[in-house]
């Protein structure tokens, strides 16, 4: 009798209770997992269905194969995809609902006619009717990054904008007020964080959304002489010439790096030079052709909007941009080109430059010079690196290569 005690409390002899409990618990599992198996889509080895609520928590860039890694991502953007098209669907059958899919990301459950997906800067009134505030709508932007100690070159430069531009100042000494004893200051936009360069802002507040309004961009360095520059006049010849992205020709006493910004006097836009021998491996391309710097550039609206794409957040310096421009016209060698009859002087003022820190006992501008070139190397990398990238996944040669990726 104590075997079978034992026996009986080890499992191999069991109550009619005891049996009748591990039944119910069998038949409960059994439901509770139908029911689960049918709340969740299915999973397989090559397909995957998550709920909306999971995908947007999903971080695509750690997923990561040493063998199938690209693979993994297009089946996980293929899910993606295909839930967010039945969500569409579900709410366009849902006639209860607003659901757009053509407005704005993240706009959908707005109707169309409240949405306003640009904006401007033109400057309003606190008071009367909002149809009445503006007397005249600028066409044009252009921008200053500027320094206090340069005020005078600003203030003669400024005068040389129509009233049809609006006219903005990127303050990167962080003096914002002295600049109203100009009473053209108290009617531009002023923007100013300390130590920032041209680019800094204009990624962070020059959005193509932001400035659409906005025929023609215009982004100014702080040292440019002008007195042989009209802007009105500037466009009528960048739009006789159909110059997308363009540059006034520079003064040919003062230094120059490329022969291409030099003015030439005997024409109104050149879009062509000839260079130093091996400095141009096909006459169409930079420094030869589509080039211009980024002192003075002009930017059409539509440029405007590739380019901004192309800035990089953290080169702040921009350096090689002036290389790529012609990557967002085409074609390029036609629509990039140097005004020569509206010419301004490169004064070569280091003003910037002078914001850096010393280190090791060099000048501050040593610094900021040094990482100029930095970020240039770091911008053509990338950029390889990008294009490369996009004809490996679309299973195409990349140009100049004999190898299939």
């Amino acid at each position: 009798m104590t075997k079978m005690g034992s026996l009986t409390r080890s499992g191999f002899l069991r109550t009619p209770n005891e049996t009748m409990r591990l039944v119910m618990t069998t038949v409960v599992g059994v439901v509770v997992g139908f029911l689960i198996g049918t709340s969740f889509p299915t999973a397989s080895l090559t397909k995957f269905n998550f709920p909306t609520s999971i995908i947007p928590s999903i971080d695509f860039a750690y997923i990561d194969d040493r063998r199938s890694g690209l693979r993994t991502h297009k089946i996980l953007k293929q899910a993606f995809d295909k839930q967010s098209n039945a969500t569409e669907v579900h709410n366009l059958n849902d006639t209860s609902k607003i659901y757009v899919p053509t407005n704005p990301r993240g706009a959908e459950i707005l109707p169309p006619g409240i949405v306003v997906p640009e904006s401007d800067f033109y400057l309003r009134r606190l008071w009367g009717k909002p149809s009445e505030d503006l007397t005249i709508q600028q066409k044009y932007l252009v921008t200053f990054t500027v320094g206090y100690d340069q005020k005078k070159n600003i203030d003669a430069a400024v005068k040389k904008f129509s009233e049809n531009f609006t006219v903005m100042l990127f303050h990167y000494d962080g003096r914002t007020s002295e600049w109203d004893e100009f009473e053209w200051s108290k009617r531009a936009i002023h923007v100013s964080v300390s130590k920032q360069t041209k680019w800094w802002y204009a990624k962070r507040f020059l959005h193509p959304d932001i400035i659409a309004p906005y025929e023609y961009i215009f982004m100014w360095d702080e040292d440019l002489g002008v007195e042989h520059f009209n802007a009105e006049e500037y466009i009528k010849l960048v739009k006789k010439h159909g110059l997308e992205i363009s540059q006034p020709g520079l003064e040919p006493n003062k230094g120059l790096t490329w022969q291409m910004t030099k003015r030439r006097g005997d024409c109104e836009v050149h879009k062509s030079t000839e260079e130093k021998p091996g400095w141009c491996s096909d006459p169409n391309l930079p420094p030869c052709a589509a080039f211009v710097e980024i002192m003075a550039t002009v930017f059409s609206r539509d440029a405007w909007r590739c380019v901004w794409h192309m800035i990089q957040n953290d080169l702040v310096h921009g350096w090689g941009l002036d290389f790529a421009l012609r990557r967002c016209v085409e074609p390029a060698h036609e629509k990039i080109g140097v005004v020569d009859s509206q010419w301004i002087v490169h004064q070569g003022v280091p003003s910037l430059g002078n914001q850096g820190q010393s280190q090791g006992g060099r000048a501050p501008w040593e610094g900021v010079r040094d990482r100029c070139h930095k970020e240039w190397k770091l911008f053509q990398d990338r950029m390889a690196k990008a294009e490369k990238a996009y004809y490996i996944e679309m299973g195409i040669t990349p140009p100049n290569s004999t190898t299939r990726w």
